[in-house]
């Protein structure tokens, strides 16, 4: 049964992403493969992992603190998005809100560059802040949301991994 699982699970990330018409690129080199934050003392970071009385409205992709933050696609960034209100957490209360294919997106805990504009695939974007200041012992991660909030993996599942690996050994 988890073969029949796994083999239609291969078969529809090949369709989404042969059909979707672009590949999500690296967003730190520390981790080209985008790989999301599995369980730490802090929850998972997967979509819809429980928060509580809420459930995670995004994924939690693997970042180094202080990495540099590439664009993962042709996007236009329309704006900055924080993730808490009220002024908490202020060493990594920041991010941006973008479109890109058609879709909004917003990408927490990063330093951007700019807070609007169209930037190119691979351009930096911003520097990932610091969770360990805040969140001691969290896997250190970006948090990027789909508006509305659905699970973005069909977005992520489109990168060529070896690409985004050949993207990241040019920037060492």
């Amino acid at each position: 049964m988890q073969a029949v699982v796994f083999l239609i699970s291969a078969v529809l990330a090949a369709v989404i992403s042969s059909s979707a018409g672009y590949q999500f690129g690296p967003l730190c080199c520390s981790n080209p493969t985008n790989a999301i934050r599995g369980s730490d003392i802090f929850g998972e970071g997967r979509f819809g992992a429980s928060r509580g009385s809420r459930k995670h409205g995004g994924v939690d992709i693997k970042c180094e603190d202080g990495s540099k933050v590439y664009a993962p696609l042709d996007m236009t960034i329309t704006r900055q998005s924080i993730p808490y209100r009220y002024g908490t957490k202020t060493a990594i209360n920041n991010g941006i809100a973008f479109t890109a294919e058609g879709m909004r997106f917003k990408l927490w805990y990063i330093r951007p560059t700019k807070f609007s504009g169209t930037v190119r695939k691979g351009d930096l974007i911003g520097t990932m802040l610091s969770m360990q200041s805040v969140y001691s012992g969290i896997t250190s991660h970006v948090h990027l949301e789909k508006d509305p909030k659905t699970d973005p993996m069909h977005v992520i599942n489109t990168q060529d991994t070896a690409a985004n690996r050949a993207f990241c050994s040019s920037r060492d």
